[in-house]
């Protein structure tokens, strides 16, 4: 995994940072992105992506059970859309992603990213905004919500 800061100018007013990550063959993208979020300090940004996986691991949430059913997928995918964002939870960066996939016979599939292995190449486009963001537990939704 590489990065690089791509803001026009060190300091662009808006308190904000973008940056360009690109994941290689073989990287873990959610456990690259949770890396970086550590390594930077970023507790509030949002992020889109496109490239392809080798390996997925997604899942969707069944609001009766309060649990998320996982649905592993193991070929050859395009990622179309992966959109997410980092936000504070219990202390350390969490990365909230959902992304929908292109199989070779052009259907697709998705849902939220538990974890993908890259193949051969994630490009991603993430920003952080000056503001942090904290997940807390919502009770009736089973889940840890965007507190603001």
């Amino acid at each position: 995994m590489r990065s690089k800061k791509i803001d026009p100018s060190p300091s662009n007013g808006s308190g904000q940072k973008t940056f360009a990550i690109i994941f290689d063959a073989g990287d873990r993208v959610v456990e690259g992105l949770k890396s970086f979020a550590v390594e930077q300090g970023l507790a509030a940004s949002h992020f889109t992506a496109i490239g392809a996986f080798k390996d997925v691991l997604l899942a969707y949430f069944d609001c009766d059970k309060k649990e998320y059913q996982k649905i592993p997928v193991h070929e050859q995918l395009e990622v179309l859309s992966l959109v997410g964002d980092i936000t504070i939870k219990d202390g350390t960066p969490n990365i909230h992603a959902h992304v929908v996939l292109g199989k070779r016979d052009s259907s697709t599939c998705g849902g939220h990213l538990m974890e993908a292995e890259v193949r051969p190449t994630l490009e991603v486009i993430l920003t952080e905004s000056p503001a942090h963001l904290e997940r807390r537990f919502d009770q009736a939704a089973g889940l840890p919500l965007i507190s603001i």
